[in-house]
C-alpha cells in the first residue's frame, strides 16, 4: 500500500510524542517541515533532473485560466513582429524553487496534446528574430512574479504539474472537478525510506532545538491539514 501524506505526518508525530507532547504542532505545520526537508535532501542527493522521479511531490492543477496581455507586461518589448501574449489570470500558488527557478514538471493543453517549453523573455525575443522562426511550432512559456506567460497561443487555459510550497487543495476543491478534490492526507507521498528516516530526525531536531511552534492561524480549523 502506498504511503500517503497522512501516513508521513503520523510517522513524524509518533517520533515526536516520545520526546515532546505539544497540541500546537498541527498536521499542517508538521507537513510543511516534512516538505522542507524532503526537498533539501533530494536536492543534496540528486542532480536537478532526478527530482522528477519523485512523482508524489508533484501536484496537478487541471485548469488554470489564461488572459491576454501586452508585450510590455510579458517583458518582450524588443519584439517587433505581431506577437500576442497570454498569462495566467490569477497568481499561482507559491512554486518551490530550485537553482534554476520553479520546479515545473509539465505545462500542457487541457487535453494533454501539446506541451509547453520553458524559456526566458530575452531568449524568446532572440528566437523571433531568426529567419526560420515562422516555422517554429513550439509552445513556449516563462515565469515572472507568480504568473506564467505564453506567446502566440490560443489556449484559454492550461494544465500545470509542479511542486508547490502552498496547499493547492482549496483551489482544486473550489472547482467543479470533484474527481481531483482529494483529501490532502490521502495523497501519495512516496519518499525513499533512507530519506524519510533523515527527515524525521531533521524535523525533530528543528522543533527541539529552536522550540519552534507554528504561528497562530485563523484558518487552521478550516484547513485540510490541521
Amino acid at each position: 500500500m502506498a504511503t500517503t501524506v497522512g501516513d508521513s505526518i503520523s510517522r513524524v508525530r509518533n517520533v515526536l510524542k516520545a520526546v515532546k507532547e505539544d497540541p500546537f504542532l498541527t498536521d499542517r505545520f508538521l507537513y510543511s517541515l516534512i516538505m522542507k526537508y524532503a526537498k533539501t535532501l533530494i536536492k543534496r542527493d540528486n542532480a536537478i533532473n532526478s527530482i522528477y522521479k519523485y512523482t508524489s511531490l508533484f501536484k496537478e492543477i487541471p485548469c488554470v485560466e489564461l488572459i491576454e496581455v501586452d508585450k510590455v507586461e510579458a517583458c518582450c518589448t524588443g519584439i517587433r513582429t505581431g506577437c500576442t501574449f497570454r498569462r495566467t489570470k490569477d497568481k499561482l500558488p507559491t512554486l518551490s524553487d530550485w537553482d534554476n527557478g520553479p520546479i515545473i514538471k509539465s505545462i500542457t493543453s487541457l487535453d494533454y496534446s501539446k506541451e509547453a517549453v520553458s524559456t526566458q523573455p530575452t531568449i524568446f525575443t532572440d528566437l523571433t528574430k531568426g529567419s526560420g522562426f515562422k516555422y517554429n511550432k513550439n509552445v513556449y512559456y516563462w515565469h515572472i512574479d507568480g504568473h506564467l506567460y505564453f506567446p502566440n497561443i490560443e489556449w484559454e487555459a492550461i494544465r500545470l504539474q509542479a511542486i508547490f510550497d502552498d496547499d493547492i487543495n482549496p483551489l482544486l476543491c473550489s472547482t467543479d472537478c470533484e474527481d481531483v478534490c482529494t483529501s490532502e492526507q490521502e495523497r501519495d507521498f512516496a519518499i525513499p525510506e533512507h530519506l524519510f528516516s533523515e527527515i524525521e530526525q531533521m524535523v525533530l531536531k528543528e522543533i527541539l532545538t529552536t522550540g519552534q511552534l507554528p504561528p497562530d492561524g485563523a484558518d487552521d480549523s478550516q484547513n485540510i491539514l490541521r
